[in-house]
């Protein structure tokens, strides 16, 4: 029997350049964690970087009693680099300049991921898990639930400790509940991860 998933996902907090939280950054996370104090979590998760695993304990310590747990395929990487052909004509050129300042992609990592965390769940209680991890899988996982090409993953940016609600029914397609939901941060902690053009006052 398959039963519902409730996936929350979010992105590490804020990050010095050698990749460890910054003081804003441990805030978001520890105000996320507090966020969720009212979902029954049944299990955090996060990928192997120090920026991940600091959002994800910080979050864990508002949350007592919840497992967490460390893994590979919600790591930072390269789910997916398209050919021009897929691409908008407009705006393939840039997309694909963006995808060269990065490794190769990581699609059996992508696969894993996707087998990892979306979809419905056995059992015949719900289960909330949370997923801290980067903006690339954010976006793919994102672009899954929605059914959109692949390359639509360049097109999702998330910010730091943003959260995002995915629900995995059996016999439904998947329900994009909450997407980069910032309402549990101050105005300060607010855009950040975002490119400077993105920020809206």
């Amino acid at each position: 029997m398959l039963t519902t998933r409730y996936l929350f996902l979010t992105r590490h907090g804020e990050a010095t350049p050698n990749g460890t939280l910054t003081e804003a950054g441990c805030r978001q996370a520890v105000l996320l964690g507090r966020r969720l104090r009212d979902v029954p979590v049944t299990s955090i998760h996060h990928g192997p970087l120090p920026r991940a695993t600091q959002t994800a304990h910080l979050i864990a310590d508002q949350l007592p009693g919840v497992p967490i747990h460390i893994d590979k395929a919600a790591d930072d990487f390269v789910p997916y680099t398209p050919k021009r052909e897929e691409l908008p004509e407009t705006s393939g050129d840039l997309l694909l300049a963006f995808t060269r300042q990065f490794p190769p992609a990581d699609e059996e990592l992508a696969a894993e991921a996707e087998r990892r965390f979306s979809g419905p769940v056995p059992g015949t209680e719900p289960r909330y898990e949370v997923l801290v991890t980067h903006n690339f899988l954010v976006g793919w996982l994102v672009r899954a639930s929605q059914d959109a090409p692949p390359w639509r993953w360049l097109t999702l940016t998330h910010a730091n400790a943003g959260l995002t609600v995915i629900r995995y029914s059996p016999g439904r397609p998947a329900a994009l509940l909450t997407y980069n939901d910032l309402s549990h941060l101050p105005a300060e902690l607010r855009w950040t991860g975002f490119p400077p053009d993105f920020y809206v006052p």
